[in-house]
C-alpha cells in the first residue's frame, strides 16, 4: 500500500498562520520515512492530518490512490496504525489488555480476544521484551515503558501502515534499539514505517527517505542522504553540525554531531559540506548477510544502481552460513553513498566501502 499527500495545507484558524504548505511526500511498501524538523515545526500536525485526524484546508492524504475520507473507519484502522507520544495516563488497562485493544479493528463489535488474538499480545510482547509488564496497570508503568506497550498495541493490529510519533524519545538505549530494528525488520518485510524523529542520525542509521520541516513552512523530502545533510540542518535547526561515519566491525554508520548554535548573521553558512559528491570514483562495497531472503532484496537495490556497476561477485559461504557479494563502482561519489546508505539500513547486513586512491597524486580519493 501506498500512503501519498496530495499537496497538504493546513493551518490552526486560531493562529492564523500556515503550519503546513503543500507538502508533498509518499511511502510505500518496505519504506522506512523519517520525519524530522526543530520543535514546533508541525510534525505532530503533519502526522495527524496524514491520517485524517485533523482535516486539510486544501489537499488530501490518500491510500492506493484513495481518498482517507472516502476509507471506512474499520477498514482504515485496519491497514494503519499509530502510535502517539506517550503520556501519563490513569487507565485502569493492565498492559495485556492495553495491547489487546490493537485486535479490536480485526474483532466483531461484540467479540472479545479469543486465544489467538491473546497469543499474539504475548508474542508481540516478548519481542519487544516487555512481558513483565503484562499484569501491570498502565497508570503505574513508567512513560518508557508506556511507549513500549503503546507500540506493542499498534503491532498488534498487523498493520500495512505503521505511524510513530517520536517513539525513541522517553527510551533508554535498549529500547530505542528495540524500536529502530522493529521498525527495520518490518519494512524489510514489506511493511510502510513513518516516524517522527528528534534524532536525524536515527533517520540516517534507518530510514531510505526523509521528510524536513524548516521554520516557515519550508519542507524538503526526497533519499534521507540528500535530505540530512549539514547544510539542510543549519538551516532547519540552526545549528551548526557535522556529519561523521564511526566504524564499527560489520558496518560504517552514520553520526551527526551538533557543534554550536549558528547566529542569525551566518545563514547559508556550513561546516565540513563537501561538495565532491559528484566527483567520479572507484569503490567496492563488501557486502554480507547471513539471510537468504536479504538476497534478494540486496539484488533489487544493487540492479538500480546498475549503471555505475563494472564488477560483481557473489558467493554462499556454508561453513559460516552468511552470504557475501563485492561489487565494484565507477560513478559519482554520492552514487556510492546512496547505495552504501541504502544497504545500511537492511537488517542483518553488513557493508563497506572501500575508495581507490587517485594514484595520479596518491591521494585517497
Amino acid at each position: 500500500m501506498i500512503l501519498k499527500i496530495e499537496n497538504g495545507t493546513f493551518s490552526y484558524n486560531r493562529q492564523k498562520r500556515v503550519v503546513l504548505d503543500s507538502v508533498n511526500l509518499e511511502a510505500g511498501p518496505g519504506d522506512v520515512l523519517a520525519i524530522l524538523g526543530p520543535n514546533g515545526a508541525g510534525k505532530t500536525t503533519l502526522l495527524r492530518a496524514m491520517m485524517g485526524l485533523l482535516k486539510w484546508q486544501d489537499g488530501r492524504s490518500c491510500i492506493d490512490g484513495k481518498d482517507i475520507r472516502n476509507i471506512p473507519y474499520r477498514e482504515l484502522w485496519r491497514v494503519m496504525s499509530y502510535v502517539p507520544q506517550a503520556k501519563n495516563t490513569v487507565a485502569a488497562y493492565t498492559a495485556e489488555e492495553m495491547i489487546l485493544l490493537g485486535r479490536s479493528s480485526r474483532m466483531g463489535i461484540f467479540s472479545h480476544p479469543d486465544e489467538t488474538d491473546v497469543k499474539m499480545a504475548h508474542q508481540i510482547m516478548e519481542r519487544l521484551h516487555i512481558s513483565f509488564l503484562r499484569e501491570k496497570k498502565c497508570s503505574q508503568i513508567s512513560g518508557g515503558e508506556l511507549q513500549m506497550v503503546l507500540i506493542a498495541r499498534a503491532l498488534a493490529a498487523e498493520p500495512n501502515i505503521l505511524i510513530l510519533d517520536e517513539p525513541e524519545s522517553n527510551l533508554d538505549f535498549k529500547n530505542q534499539l528495540l524500536v529502530l530494528d522493529t521498525m527495520s525488520e518490518l519494512a524489510a518485510k514489506g511493511m510502510t514505517c513513518i516516524f517522527n524523529t528528534h534524532y536525524p542520525a536515527h533517520a540516517l542509521q534507518r530510514a531510505n527517505r526523509a521528510f524536513m520541516l524548516k521554520p516557515g513552512g519550508e519542507y524538503i523530502f526526497g533519499d534521507t542522504h540528500s535530505v540530512v545533510t549539514e547544510e539542510n540542518i543549519h538551516s532547519a535547526f540552526g545549528v551548526h553540525a557535522v556529519i561523521g561515519n564511526i566504524e564499527t566491525p560489520g558496518n560504517i554508520l552514520k553520526d551527526v554531531v551538533p557543534l554550536r548554535v549558528a547566529k542569525e548573521t551566518s545563514k547559508g553558512e556550513c561546516l565540513a559540506c563537501g561538495g565532491a559528491d559528484d566527483e567520479k570514483v572507484i569503490a567496492v562495497l563488501a557486502i554480507i548477510t547471513p539471510s537468504s531472503d536479504m538476497t534478494s532484496r540486496i539484488n533489487e537495490i544493487l540492479h538500480e544502481s546498475s549503471g555505475y556497476i563494472i564488477g560483481r561477485m557473489g558467493m554462499p559461504y556454508p561453513d559460516a552460513g552468511v552470504f557475501i557479494i563485492n561489487v565494484t563502482i565507477d560513478g559519482p561519489q554520492s552514487a556510492v553513498r546512496k547505495l552504501t546508505d541504502t544497504l545500511n539500513i537492511l537488517p542483518d547486513v553488513s557493508v563497506k566501502a572501500t575508495y581507490a586512491k587517485d594514484f595520479n597524486n596518491n591521494t585517497e580519493v
